[in-house]
């Protein structure tokens, strides 16, 4: 072959390829810090497939998740370690714990039964009573049961060897698979680390001492419970003292009396402003005719869903007319349309404050976290103390527990307004409001339309737990076929809530499509 036939560009590729496959290598060795060659031969097997390739790593096997928590992998570690846990545990307990224990307390429980039996007998005899029969078979049935007992003690007993046979069957496909997957799953821990070299490499001593200790003291502590169960009462019950608890109560009922002495005059201008809504809700929906009612809401769907949901809400509305829930819905929707409103207005004025004040948001967070998270029925308690009950009282839980998706929805909305497009409003001169209400805003619509669809939605929930504190509506009729037992009303009641959130769903929902 003459130099001519020689190709320049297959040369190029051929270098840059063993270029590659060296930088590679000496990645790894940078990565792993210990057995370099071992792991490069590895990664590349599991490297040179998409599947999962097996692989064997004696040492992940061996020392199991102390060796996934060295590398970094605690994911695997904790999953490991819960199997690992669990054959430990059995072992121990087939081979020193003791396993009849219960029969053996039971049968102590009943022994104590037996002697005052025997002892009514005895005297029965004694003194020649007729009910010497009856105490003679509750001793004899109690004889019985400590017999069975003790022989359930014995089976439990010499269940041993094979209850810690089972948990060595455990242990080792634990380890078999631990060695298998150790490689595979470093490797992709390889593969983050090429893109962001934040992430841990090698195996610090310090590592390795903390993921030892800590898988050793768990698996210990796990094993020492389950094979001498009530011999640790620490292991059993938390260390507390009574007094602890008992003065956290008293310092917060102290804080709640305190509230509610200096806080009237904020607590009643709270009550006054939602009554002001709620009277004008209750006026517009109760008061005004139904057929006015009906056709507004039919009118309304049709023009933001189309005509076959408008069709559906006419049937959803005349399903409540016919069977008696139409002055409840109503109500029930005023309740729930003062609740929405208030956190709309509330909550998207916050959410377009926060999407730009990252650390204010950082601070919020949590209380909506808390807002959402906390049973409704702990944080009534705080609300009956300060508003007492009825409407308003539901009102405020009500926009306590559906008050925050509009909040979040809104800052996610804005926050994914492109930078590009607001930058380039900005060079033709936009100024803040109208970079705010002809760029944000728009762009930021669907994902604030879905926050104020899911604030009625988590609204209409409350339906039921806010007539609890004396909400009239169809969450009453469903909280007393609870308390009667009375399946048809709660059932028809529920389509009736059902409906409402249908017709709300599609009206809001229906702009946004």
């Amino acid at each position: 072959m003459s130099n001519e036939d020689i190709n320049p560009l297959e040369d190029t590729e051929s270098e840059a390829a063993l270029a590659y496959a060296e930088q590679r290598r000496e990645n790894i060795r940078t990565f792993v810090r210990t057995s370099p060659e071992y792991y490069i031969r590895n990664f590349d097997r599991v490297g040179a497939s998409a599947r999962f390739t097996p692989t064997f790593n004696l040492f992940a096997g061996l020392f199991g998740p102390i060796w996934f928590a060295a590398r970094g992998l605690w994911s695997w570690a904790l999953s490991f370690l819960i199997i690992e846990a669990i054959g430990f545990v059995q072992i121990a307990r087939g081979l020193f714990g003791d396993l009849g224990v219960d029969a053996m307390a039971r049968i102590a429980s009943i022994e104590g039964t037996l002697e005052l039996r025997r002892k009514q007998l005895a005297a029965a005899i004694e003194s020649g009573s007729d009910r010497v029969d009856a105490f003679q078979r509750a001793v004899d049935g109690l004889e019985a049961s400590i017999d069975g007992f003790r022989a359930e003690a014995d089976l439990l007993a010499s269940q041993g060897p094979s209850i810690a046979l089972t948990g060595l069957v455990i242990l080792i496909i634990a380890k078999g698979v631990q060695a298998i997957v150790a490689n595979w799953a470093l490797e992709a821990r390889f593969s983050e680390w090429l893109s962001d070299r934040t992430i841990r490499s090698g195996m610090p001593i310090s590592e390795i001492i903390f993921s030892a200790l800590f898988m050793i003291l768990i698996v210990a502590v796990a094993m020492v419970h389950y094979s001498f169960p009530d011999q640790f009462d620490l292991l059993s019950d938390f260390p507390t003292d009574p007094e602890i608890r008992l003065f956290s109560i008293a310092s917060v009922e102290a804080f709640f009396n305190w509230a509610v002495l200096n806080g009237d005059a904020i607590f009643d201008g709270i009550t006054y402003g939602i009554r002001l809504v709620l009277d004008a809700l209750e006026l517009i929906f109760v008061s005004t005719p139904w057929i006015v009612i009906a056709a507004l809401i039919i009118l309304l769907t049709w023009l933001t869903a189309g005509v076959r949901m408008a069709i559906y809400s006419g049937a959803f509305l005349s399903y409540m007319g016919l069977l008696g829930f139409w002055e409840k819905a109503m109500t029930t929707l005023a309740l729930l349309g003062t609740a929405a409103c208030l956190s709309i207005a509330l909550g998207i004025p916050l959410g377009m404050f926060a999407a730009r004040r990252p650390r204010f948001y950082a601070a919020i967070q949590p209380i909506m976290d808390f807002m959402q998270t906390m049973p409704a029925f702990v944080f009534m308690i705080p609300v009956i103390a300060f508003f007492g009950t009825g409407k308003p009282a539901a009102v405020v839980t009500t926009m306590i527990f559906g008050g925050t998706p509009v909040v979040r929805l809104t800052v996610l909305g804005l926050r994914g307004v492109p930078e590009s497009v607001r930058e380039a409003a900005i060079s033709f001169g936009a100024n803040k409001w109208y970079l705010l209400t002809k760029v944000d805003l728009p762009l930021a619509a669907p994902s604030i339309r879905a926050g104020v669809n899911q604030t009625i939605m988590l609204s209409l929930a409350m339906v039921v737990v806010a007539s609890l504190i004396g909400a009239k509506g169809l969450g009453e009729d469903v909280l007393e076929a609870l308390q009667y037992a009375n399946v048809g009303q709660g059932i028809l009641a529920g389509f009736s809530i059902l409906f409402c959130a249908m017709i709300l769903d599609r009206i809001v929902q229906g702009q946004r499509k």
